[in-house]
């Protein structure tokens, strides 16, 4: 019985030092296009999903935040308020069409890539047809846009010049194209936590040990 108790302990040590020794891992910062959807008072809340699949209804506000962040909570929200009356009253309704308020955000002068220089805020009233999404609205008012090819938005109004969601400040300091939670609603790898493997990997070592005590009770038995 000592026996099996040492080797059960032994297995659960070893999954507390596999712990201890990842740590948390730092969070990787990108450089990205955030799309935010405008509340009826407003104030703005990170989008669930990406502008080609928001299909908004008349009325909405949808906004645009050039931004430098780890993840959506760190993200910059358009600095501009989602006031559709105040984004849409010269645009008079038409029948078979809706208006959509669209908040471009370029971000800050820190945001910006290569020492560029952001152009100012704007904001627009796109009229487009009544199934369009958010990013045929963007289209109608903010061209040219540009997407990689993973349709991931990497430009409007053709800002930035270059780049797509690439990382800023990595370990050796380079930029290199990385994947964030942004603006087509894609999910970026590296949440700054264990890894979904070594989390596996722990769990497996913690049932092996299990295991190992629970045989041996039953050849005792």
């Amino acid at each position: 019985m000592r026996r099996t108790r040492t080797t059960g302990a032994l297995l659960l040590t070893g999954a507390v030092t596999v712990l201890a020794a990842a740590g948390p891992a730092r969070a990787q910062e990108y450089r990205y296009w955030a799309f935010w959807d405008g509340s009826d008072r407003g104030s703005w809340t990170y989008a669930t999903q990406g502008p080609a699949t928001v299909r908004p209804a008349d009325g909405a506000v949808e906004g645009f935040r050039f931004t430098v962040s780890a993840d959506s909570a760190a993200a910059g929200r358009p600095r501009a308020a989602a006031d559709f009356d105040a984004i849409c009253r010269a645009t008079p309704a038409e029948k078979g069409r809706k208006r959509i308020g669209v908040v471009i955000d370029f971000g800050t002068a820190a945001d910006a890539p290569g020492g560029a220089r952001p152009p100012k805020a704007r904001t627009a009233c796109a009229q487009v047809s009544e199934d369009a999404s958010a990013g045929e609205a963007l289209a109608a008012v903010a061209r040219p846009l540009r997407y990689d090819s993973n349709a991931l938005l990497c430009a409007i109004a053709g800002y930035p010049a270059a780049g797509c969601a690439d990382q800023v400040g990595g370990a050796d300091g380079a930029k290199e194209p990385g994947a964030p939670k942004d603006a087509d609603g894609s999910e970026r790898d590296g949440d700054g936590g264990p890894s979904a493997g070594l989390l596996g990997g722990v769990a497996a070592v913690v049932v092996l040990g299990g295991a190992a005590v629970w045989q041996a009770r039953r050849r005792r038995g």
